[in-house]
């Protein structure tokens, strides 16, 4: 390959092309002495125009061709000398470009250097997954261990939806079907083998060990599947408890993260086999979808908070759980809210499309994205959320970005000798990895195409259906989307479509007597107006996070609701330990009620005054009085 040796561009290409190629093509400038001896037949005016590709049988080919040509030597590269060789509108296209880019090599390689920076190398991506996997180890450990302390009370044998009953129901309806083993494609759980109290914790305890072995770097891919497959039980037997987006998107993660993960039983990044490109491009394919969908929800929804720009005036106070910090950005002025709400939509709806650039700009979406999931992690509680959406924009960097930003002592500790680390960013070619390194061996590239077709597939009839397009899809795809339905693993997403405008809290009272009341406290969610807002991220209190959402509705359309009063009536230990306060504690009571109040931040003077955080006011009842029966264990009205 001769090319121009003055010229930036075409230096910083050929940099380029050569990590790729390795020895497989030698690269001359023709400023070279000997290459007129050499080659006589090359023309130096034809030399300055575009880059000469001689074969080894004499045949010479120029401009785009010989690009391609040259890439071809490498096996991505095969593919666009196929296209090239029998497309004559691509030729003609590629030649077009070609000829364009060479007349404009100054422009050209300004942007390249701006989108590219001086690392002519391909990026690497080893020591990204080293701190990806355990980023998600961390992420599945904060998870399971915050499940394992109130998966008793949740659907524990005494607890508010027990999954035993669960299990049960779903037993006699596909017993009454006639369904076969399908039913463990429908409702994909271990618990078909036992839902006792100390099955339920077992699952936990599994998950959390494999958790922390995915964190010391062993069996990473047996780990990932495992840990997906408990997390995605416990899912389904806790129904609306594990109901929330975050749980999705951790099985979702998790699934392409096994793929993603080397195959060795103990790999170091050093030795083990870089990883999949493709995998690489459907995990960065999830955070766009993650962070596009949230704004398109936001503005399809036609909701005028998010319109008019007003819905972080109502935001802070009235989501499920704020933090103290967010009660200060409650008092920010209402400009500062809407200039947020437009950073917020140009974050959401214009950063994800530079996941798709040159490094640089993927650098400038990765900074926007984790700033935002850091305002939101200061201000309110989302559990593992933010954690794990930054874990995903830690896919956005390479190896060379990394390398610094981080200490040298996390760098030898990720992979071991430098030198080996050395030689593995020095090239992503075959040709050019240490013996090691090329000896091993990742995923079959059958199963992982096959994976980004299942997940682009479901993916994109998600998006047709977010932007309302009738699109016929064939059968077989429609057949694919159903059947992985059950799973939770390839799902859309998109947080606060319609913006909540005020603050509804559930207070639960009760009574001995029917006279004198007494309420029920919760650990995390607002019911002391002096309790000052907490941080309890990433832990998430499940029963203060479904208190929220039934306040939107009636106790009628929240069954779970009632299941959770008669267990306060029955006193149930389990229950009563998802509570911070009983204030019932030798006997439970005899009538149990709900409240509704209207809750809301207080000021600055308000809150010099009176130590309060929030100020209230009585709406009305949410639930009756009622009481247990005599005979039974079901809920009665009170006849007061």
């Amino acid at each position: 390959m001769v090319y121009d040796g003055d010229c930036c561009f075409c230096t910083f290409w050929i940099q380029r092309w050569q990590r790729l190629t390795g020895d497989r093509v030698e690269y001359v400038p023709f400023q070279e002495p000997s290459l007129a001896a050499r080659f006589p037949e090359l023309r130096r005016e034809q030399l300055e125009l575009a880059v000469h590709l001689v074969e080894i049988d004499g045949a010479v080919y120029n401009g785009a061709e010989a690009v391609f040509s040259a890439m071809a030597r490498h096996a991505r590269g095969q593919w666009l000398l196929d296209w090239y060789t029998h497309s004559p509108l691509f030729a003609r296209a590629a030649e077009w470009i070609y000829r364009f880019i060479a007349h404009h090599r100054g422009l050209f390689s300004t942007l390249t250097r701006l989108a590219w920076g001086r690392h002519a190398e391909p990026p690497s991506h080893v020591l990204v997954r080293w701190i990806f996997l355990r980023s998600l180890g961390l992420v599945y450990l904060a998870a399971f261990l915050s499940l394992w302390v109130q998966i008793i009370g949740l659907v524990g044998e005494r607890g508010i939806l027990p999954a035993k009953l669960t299990m049960v129901a779903a037993r006699e309806q596909m017993d009454a079907a006639k369904i076969g083993a399908d039913r463990y494609h429908l409702l994909p759980t271990l618990c078909w083998l036992g839902t006792s109290d100390r099955f339920l914790k077992i699952q936990c305890a599994a998950g959390t060990l494999l958790a922390a072995t995915l964190i010391l770097g062993v069996a990473p891919a047996p780990c990932l599947f495992l840990l997906w497959l408990i997390y995605l039980s416990l899912a389904t037997v806790c129904r609306d408890f594990l109901g929330f987006q975050w749980d999705n998107l951790l099985l979702e993660t998790g699934f392409l993260a096994t793929f993603f993960a080397p195959v060795q039983w103990l790999p170091r990044p050093s030795r083990a086999a870089p990883p999949s490109r493709l995998v690489l491009w459907l995990l960065r394919w999830l955070l766009f979808q993650l962070m596009f969908e949230s704004g398109c929800v936001k503005w399809l929804s036609g909701d005028p908070a998010w319109r008019n720009l007003t819905a972080l005036d109502f935001h802070y106070e009235t989501q499920p759980l704020p933090t103290w910090i967010g009660w200060y950005a409650h008092q920010l002025p209402h400009w500062f809210q809407q200039v947020s709400t437009v950073w917020m939509f140009a974050i959401e709806l214009g950063l994800p499309f530079l996941i798709f650039t040159p490094r640089r700009l993927r650098l400038i979406a990765c900074v926007g994205f984790a700033v935002l999931q850091v305002f939101i992690l200061l201000t309110g509680n989302y559990c593992f959320f933010n954690f794990l959406t930054l874990a995903l924009c830690l896919l956005l960097l390479d190896d060379a970005m990394l390398k610094r930003c981080l200490p040298s002592k996390w760098l030898h500790a990720a992979v071991g000798q430098s030198d080996s680390y050395k030689k593995l960013l020095s090239s992503n070619s075959a040709g050019g990895l240490p013996s090691a390194v090329r000896q091993s061996r990742g995923w079959p590239r059958t199963l992982i195409v096959t994976l980004a077709c299942i997940s682009i597939l479901t993916s994109l009839v998600q998006l047709s259906g977010l932007f309302r397009l009738r699109i016929p899809w064939p059968a077989p795809c429609v057949a694919v989307y159903s059947a992985l339905s059950p799973f939770r693993t390839f799902k859309s997403y998109g947080l606060f479509a319609v913006m909540t405008t005020r603050r509804l809290e559930i207070i639960v009272e009760g009574s001995r007597d029917g006279d004198t009341w007494l309420a029920y406290e919760f650990e995390y969610k607002p019911g002391d107006v002096r309790q000052r807002p907490r941080f309890v991220a990433p832990h998430q209190p499940r029963l203060d996070w479904q208190m929220w959402f039934a306040a939107l509705s009636d106790y009628r359309h929240n069954p779970w609701f009632v299941n959770f009063c008669v267990c306060l009536l029955q006193g149930s230990p389990d229950v009563l330990d998802l509570m911070e306060h009983n204030p019932f504690p030798n006997a439970p009571p005899r009538y149990i009620r709900a409240l509704v109040y209207e809750y809301h931040f207080t000021d600055f003077a308000t809150r010099r005054k009176t130590g309060a955080w929030w100020r209230r006011e009585l709406k009305g009842s949410y639930l009756p009085e009622v009481s247990l029966s005599e005979h039974d264990e079901t809920p009665r009205s009170s006849k007061r």
